[in-house]
């Protein structure tokens, strides 16, 4: 069966997590054997290991957003755990409102809406995540919305003659990936919040 253009992009990301998750674990575990030994104490140890747990968490976190969606299906506790260990502590809050296993390609949807709305709450805010009966639901909320009018047209409209910035790839990936999974996105903007569904 031949493949996609977007299904090599995500088989390319898929690798890349891949292979970046192995060196970042071994260094988790030196840290720890160094903790253990008595030699881990002192606040330059503490900012490795959180870098080390941040950076695993994005790549948990990149791995199904922009990483090949399969069949599988994604558990509520290792959605809860991705979110948590890569937005608490943080300016956003993040509320995933599902509590049975998902496709995978939902939760890449859900996660590449995550990515959209981080760009509209720059401040911080709230962003609720919500499935009933399948139909998607990701909404950010807060007192200000940054306002990009350019990026979330790219939603509705092709960005092939766009110049498009890495930081910006998912309002791009996004209604790709949806139409992929023959979904309409639609999307909702006040002055309060923000809201895309699938």
């Amino acid at each position: 069966m031949p493949v996609s253009e977007t299904d090599l992009a995500a088989l390319i990301g898929s690798r890349i997590c891949h292979d970046l998750i192995s060196p970042i674990g071994a260094i988790n575990n030196g840290l720890e054997l160094l903790q253990m030994s008595g030699d881990g104490a002192g606040p330059e140890m503490g900012l490795i290991g959180e870098s080390v747990e941040s950076a695993s968490a994005r790549i948990r976190f990149f791995r199904i957003a922009f990483g090949a969606a399969g069949e599988q299906m994604v558990g509520p506790g290792e959605v809860s755990s991705i979110l948590r260990d890569l937005y608490d502590g943080g300016r956003l809050s993040i509320v995933w409102d599902s509590d049975v296993p998902q496709p995978r390609t939902s939760v890449r949807l859900a996660f590449l809406a995550i990515l959209c709305l981080e760009t509209a709450l720059p401040y911080g805010g709230i962003i609720q995540i919500s499935e009933r009966r399948g139909q998607w639901q990701v909404e950010g909320t807060a007192e200000r919305i940054g306002e990009n009018d350019e990026l979330w047209s790219l939603l509705a409209e092709s960005a092939a003659d766009r110049d498009l910035q890495p930081a910006h790839v998912q309002f791009a990936l996004l209604p790709i990936i949806a139409r992929e999974d023959g979904r309409e996105l639609g999307r909702a903007i006040t002055n309060r919040s923000v809201t895309l569904t699938f």
